[in-house]
């Protein structure tokens, strides 16, 4: 019983650490796309939303995705999906995508705003870090309520 109270919130922690892997290789792609200072035209296939949350007393979150297909200097056509864009951009649309030569996976339809980046990805690492120290004081919690037991029972 005393192993539930560690190996859930290690794993847990695992999934934070994984998530933010993934949201800083994100920020890192997207700095770099900007940074680059390469654009194609690109021109949005679609667009949907996706939902999360909701039922019972909780919220849902709503967010906007667009399908953006866009051909590089050299030819080579790339399609990628993008999360939190504008609501103004419709299926037809045109739209400026900015890329890294070495990298055109990477790309992005968003406007360069590093600040609002930096802040995003901040507010989202917080949050994680927030979520760890939680499940380690979850853990020691654990681990002094089952080694004080321990003494109690005869």
């Amino acid at each position: 019983m005393e192993t539930f109270f560690y190996i859930v919130p290690s794993i847990m922690i695992a999934v934070m650490l994984f998530l933010a892997y993934k949201a800083l290789g994100r920020t890192r792609q997207v700095r770099a796309a900007w940074d680059s200072g390469v654009t194609a035209e690109g021109r949005c296939l679609r667009t949907y939303t996706r939902t999360s949350g909701g039922g019972g007393d909780t919220s849902v979150s709503t967010t906007l995705h667009h399908v953006y297909e866009f051909t590089t200097r050299d030819g080579r056509a790339y399609r990628f999906d993008e999360g939190g864009g504008p609501g103004t951009v419709i299926e037809g649309d045109i739209v400026t995508v900015f890329y890294a030569p070495d990298h055109p996976e990477g790309a992005t339809a968003h406007r360069p705003s590093r600040g609002r980046l930096a802040a995003g990805t901040g507010c989202l690492l917080g949050f994680f870090a927030v979520f760890i120290v939680f499940c380690v004081v979850a853990m020691v919690a654990a681990h002094t309520f089952f080694s004080e037991a321990g003494g109690l029972l005869p």
